[in-house]
């Protein structure tokens, strides 16, 4: 077979071909190595200004970090936090001062002897002018521990009254009053009660203001409002602030419970804080209790509505519990109203706290009750005071027969 010889001589054109087609390749080649060298580049410079802007954060942060100690350091910062625990300070032991205070005007006002307290109280002003707080506090520690020493003594013996004297009976009377001793578990609590029978009674509530009143309030001893609706018996009313309390500087003998008094007025009608305060309502030979005075309108064909806290009994069954409100968990002598059926009682336990006196009526198998004022305000009337006569009320719950 003859071999076939190709003469590139006379077809120059496949060369060139060939040879654009290398150069196109090398060039191509050098391209991507030189855009890829460009983009290295220029993520080394982007990293270094990254690197660039940490360090002066970091700079930056440090040194407003020591401007901040620096200005804690300040003498006019640590003077700021000293004024504030100065202040601290003299709120905490000019409001312990006040309630010690106030337990003392609520012993005298209950007609116990209060004249060895005074001394000591007085050493508490005089620390409190010299801003003595902490010598202060603890006087006040010691003052409160006498008083309720005192207290709890003259929980146990009013007057000639004493716990083992009285006879045990965990019936309430049907009519008139009763001093008895009501076993609850294994405790006795002391017992005064007035009852009586709506067919035959009408509760009215008296007030001493004929409008609300916001301050410096008119008040009346209970006796004097037991005499001018010719009662045979009455019971001091609503939580009110007395005007020998610090804290009642500005409000005194107000009260802002619902009620309406034997006039058919109404009082504290618009003020909302406290529509949800329980009530009793009173109307011919009936009691209703409600556990907010929000679900009673303002019916004046009822012959009394008084508005207080907290309700005791429900329905016969415990309504209270344990309270944070250190008056009403601390023991002392309690008022109350209640019913059972269409028989209504009034009356005072004694040395309990609230829930306690919720506990002591439920055994009495009242239906429902109420917690009236307390401490030095507690008061008692049947031919006389049974308990007080406590300080003048700026209200009262009276037994008025039909």
């Amino acid at each position: 077979m003859k071999k076939v010889k190709y003469n590139f001589k006379k077809a120059p054109w496949f060369f060139v071909i060939l040879v654009s087609i290398l150069f196109f390749i090398c060039g191509f080649f050098v391209y991507k190595w030189r855009q890829s060298q460009t983009s290295l580049s220029q993520i080394k410079t982007d990293y270094q200004i990254l690197l660039d802007l940490k360090n002066k954060l970091n700079t930056s942060l440090a040194s407003a970090s020591g401007e901040i100690n620096l200005l804690k350091s300040d003498d006019q910062f640590i003077k700021n936090n000293q004024l504030q625990k100065e202040i601290k300070d003299i709120k905490t032991s000019f409001s312990k001062a006040v309630k010690v205070y106030e337990d003392i005007v609520d012993l005298r006002d209950s007609k116990v002897r209060v004249s060895t307290f005074e001394p000591l109280f007085s050493l508490v002003l005089s620390d409190l002018s010299q801003f003595k707080y902490n010598e202060s506090l603890s006087k006040i520690a010691t003052l409160s521990a006498k008083i309720a020493i005192e207290r709890q003594k003259s929980l146990a013996t009013v007057g000639s009254i004493n716990i083992d004297n009285v006879t045990q009976n965990n019936v309430p009377p049907n009519s008139g009053f009763s001093r008895q001793k009501v076993k609850v578990g294994d405790n006795f609590f002391i017992v005064d009660i007035i009852a009586a029978d709506l067919n035959s009674t009408k509760i009215i509530v008296d007030t001493a203001s004929d409008n609300d009143c916001s301050d410096n309030c008119p008040v009346l001893p209970l006796a004097t409002y037991v005499s001018r609706n010719n009662a045979f018996a009455g019971i001091n009313g609503s939580y009110f602030c007395p005007a020998s309390y610090p804290s009642c500087a500005t409000k005194k003998n107000s009260f802002d419970t619902l009620l309406m008094n034997k006039n058919k007025k109404y009082f504290n009608s618009d003020n909302n804080v406290y529509s949800t305060v329980p009530a009793v309502i009173f109307s011919g030979n009936s009691a209703r209790f409600v556990t907010q005075s929000l679900q009673w309108g303002r019916d004046t064909g009822v012959d009394s509505v008084l508005a207080n806290y907290p309700l005791l009994v429900f329905n016969s069954n415990l309504a209270t519990g344990d309270s944070s409100d250190t008056k009403l968990s601390a023991s002392g002598n309690r008022s109350f109203i209640a019913n059972k059926g269409s028989t209504v009682y009034i009356g005072v336990v004694r040395g309990v706290s609230v829930v306690g006196a919720a506990k002591v009526l439920v055994e009495m198998k009242m239906d429902n009750a109420l917690n009236l004022d307390s401490g030095g305000s507690t008061a008692l009337w049947s031919g006389g005071y049974k308990y007080g006569p406590g300080r003048d009320i700026p209200n009262a719950i009276l037994f008025v027969r039909k």
